[in-house]
């Protein structure tokens, strides 16, 4: 059973977090997928993704190109492009749905948003409610005092 991670970002932007938490995830065998909602926003986190270190670099792909099943991570704004890679890790970008069959069926869904931003936190409350009440493992994290920190967990009975 999966687990989903709701990463509050509050001080550095998604162009600078999300990298940084795929590189972990494809350290550690998984293979992602980045759920976007807009083509346009995906366009620049594929370039925030290919610039993020000098010193590092993350293999992926933009969704619909002819080696999508061989990406390590693949970028997608569609449900059904998402698993033509074999993810087994998503993530949830700029509001984009992560279902508690998808949840539970994948290793790790993380759901990432603008703290700032009132309408993705509300987006995010509202996805944790929906997420934890159908029974799935979830942790809130937050860098709200300059370093991560688990904030809250839910573990079903």
């Amino acid at each position: 059973m999966g687990e989903v991670y709701f990463y509050h970002l509050t001080r550095a932007p998604l162009e600078v977090t999300l990298p940084t938490l795929l590189e972990k995830a494809v350290g550690a065998g998984m293979k992602c997928v980045v759920r976007g909602t807009e083509a346009t926003d995906l366009e620049a986190l594929d370039l925030a993704i290919w610039t993020a270190r000098d010193d590092s670099f993350l293999p992926h792909g933009v969704a619909g190109g002819d080696h999508d099943a061989a990406q390590p991570i693949l970028l997608t704004k569609g449900a059904q492009a998402s698993y033509s890679n074999n993810a087994n890790c998503l993530m949830s970008v700029h509001g984009a749905e992560v279902t508690a069959d998808e949840a539970t069926a994948l290793t790790r869904a993380c759901i990432l948003f603008d703290g700032n931003d009132g309408a993705a936190l509300q987006h995010a409350r509202e996805q944790w409610r929906s997420l934890t009440g159908a029974g799935v493992t979830a942790q809130y994290w937050s860098e709200e005092s300059g370093r991560w920190e688990k904030k809250a967990e839910h573990k079903p009975d």
